[in-house]
């Protein structure tokens, strides 16, 4: 059986990562490896949840150099981690949090585990082991597992780091804004710095300044890995960064306009990254250039028929693809759009990345999405009905809908069409199915009362409260903005305060529709329920309808 090394690192002393201001060499990474295996219990599976990209490394390695498999889901929502210890009983979690709450056995990574025993020897790992067990991203619905063999990804990644220009003789920090446990971290900001010789940055910047502040406290050559979603929040941050050699982007593709304007804006080349979690990275492009991707050495697409697949190279077998894509030649093609992206009502056709299109250029629209809900639409047979979400902080619900009828069909209008102060993403921007539904069902949308609210001072001095009619207003602002009424007319048919809400409670406000039309609304803060009510549909009778 082949064996590939852990690290392509060739010296002790080879600086492997960069971490709070300091450089770690590949010597250091060995010995906080070595050390954290000899902890491991004797489990064969391990769910590795630590959010510093260093000790994720860390607990990656010694999982492989143990024999172990590690898990890799893509959220760790108390149902996911259900499901996984159901799928594997034997399965502890790795984390670096002292307050993690996840219901597994957990060990707590910590830079305490590193002795230094100064032998220097790359692990040897045989290329067929199963590395990991990595999962999608429950963007189209429930997340499904596929193993990863540590042959076939270090294959993948060796592949990805000759496209992207890495394997020059430089040392590039990498730095990324996306989680390790998402696959395209997991190759782009873990695998490829191990597998290429570079440098791991620790950090996970989010926000446009932090991810400033990570790039300026590493050295030069910097590559930034990213996404759509961060990039487009960078420009409009108007945030200036340390010099850039590469940024590279992938989880959604990238339009063109997005890309020329980070490159003029960054002066660095920008490389987008096709793949998914069931097939790694298999092509790129330079979107600002051009829109035909170009397959990665030995891997090649076909068509069964019913879709197109790739096959070969360092994938795992054939795969059938999620996209529709059209070939320009023997190594490259367009991507048209997900298989799944087509909607069809009422006989006419359209798709969900033109219709996000439309919702997006509009202008006060901040960020927005269309999706299908659970219940069938009108002279439909079988399709869910259109429902949309924006952000579109200088704008109605009712005005959103006119300016949307002046560009679309009025049969992919949306039903409810609700507007909120962000968007569920996940960490790599994009927005699960489940949190989407739940947005269409009236549940998941937080309401906030800043903790320093002019109203808790005097409602009660010492003991301050929110005052029922501060809520009250609060929920009928919230519901104007999801679309579910007019403010100018409306009633409220009852309405209960059934517990305190206190200065720095967190709300939650659930949504639902009854039989007769009126909207019934929950505020809960934890599972502690806060006040309930409906409001319905009234006669116009000015602002009395209030």
């Amino acid at each position: 059986m082949a064996a590939v090394p852990l690290l392509w690192h060739r010296s002790p002393a080879a600086v492997l990562a960069w971490r709070d201001g300091r450089a770690v060499s590949a010597q250091r990474f060995l010995d906080d490896v070595a050390a954290l295996a000899r902890r491991l219990p004797a489990a064969a599976q391990v769910l590795n949840a630590c959010t510093d990209r260093y000790r994720f490394a860390v607990a990656f390695a010694a999982c492989l150099v143990d024999g172990r498999t590690t898990f890799l889901p893509s959220t760790r929502t108390p149902e996911v981690i259900g499901q996984l210890a159901a799928l594997a009983p034997d399965v502890i979690c790795l984390t670096d949090d002292p307050d993690c709450t996840i219901a597994l056995p957990r060990i707590l990574c910590s830079d305490a585990d590193a002795p230094a025993d100064g032998s220097w020897q790359v692990p040897m790992i045989d290329a067929d082991r199963t590395a990991a067990i990595v999962f999608t991203s429950g963007s189209t619905g429930r997340p499904l597992p596929h193993r990863k063999s540590w042959g076939r990804l270090c294959a993948c990644v060796r592949a990805g780091a000759e496209r992207l220009g890495l394997d020059d003789g430089r040392r590039y920090s990498l730095i990324g804004t996306v989680p390790p446990q998402h696959m395209y971290g997991f190759e782009s900001t873990v695998l490829l710095p191990l597998l290429s010789a570079n440098v791991l940055a620790a950090a996970h910047p989010f926000y446009p300044a932090d991810i400033a502040a990570a790039l300026a406290a590493t050295p030069a050559p910097r590559g930034l890995i990213s996404t759509p979603v961060h990039l487009r929040a960078l420009l409009a941050a108007d945030i200036d960064l340390p010099p850039l050699e590469l940024i590279v982007s992938a989880t959604a593709p990238l339009a063109p306009e997005l890309a020329l304007a980070v490159e003029r804006r960054f002066g660095a080349r920008l490389l987008e990254i096709y793949g998914s979690t069931e097939t790694g990275q298999i092509a790129t492009r330079r979107t600002a250039v051009g829109e035909t991707f170009q397959l990665l050495p030995g891997v090649s697409l076909g068509d069964s028929g019913d879709g197109a697949f790739a096959e070969g190279g360092h994938l795992e077998r054939r795969t059938p693809l999620g996209d529709l894509v059209e070939a320009s030649g023997a190594r490259e093609f367009r991507l048209i759009g997900r298989s799944a992206d087509l909607v069809n009502i009422a006989g006419k056709r359209n798709s969900f990345a033109y219709l996000n299109q439309l919702l997006n250029s509009i202008p006060g629209v901040v960020d927005g999405v269309f999706f299908q809900g659970d219940e069938p639409a009108a002279g439909a047979t079988g399709v869910a009905r259109l429902a949309a979400a924006a952000v579109a902080p200088t704008l109605d619900a009712p005005t959103l809908l006119e300016r949307l009828r002046e560009r679309v069909d009025p049969v992919f209008l949306p039903r409810p069409l609700i507007l909120v102060d962000r968007l569920p993403r996940n960490s790599t921007g994009k927005l699960p199915r489940s949190a989407l539904l739940a947005l269409a069902a009236g549940s998941g949308s937080s309401l906030e009362i800043p903790a320093d609210h002019p109203s808790y001072p005097g409602h009660f001095p010492g003991t301050p409260l929110l005052p029922g009619v501060v809520l009250l207003d609060a929920a009928l602002h919230r519901l104007e903005r999801m679309g579910r009424i007019d403010p100018g007319h409306c009633e409220i048919a009852s309405f209960k305060f059934s517990n305190p809400v206190r200065p720095g409670d967190e709300l939650a406000l659930a949504v639902t529709a009854t039989e007769d039309g009126s909207t019934r609304i929950k505020l809960c803060s934890g599972s502690r329920a806060v006040a309930s009510g409906v409001v319905r549909a009234a006669p116009r009778r000015g602002a009395a309808g209030r």
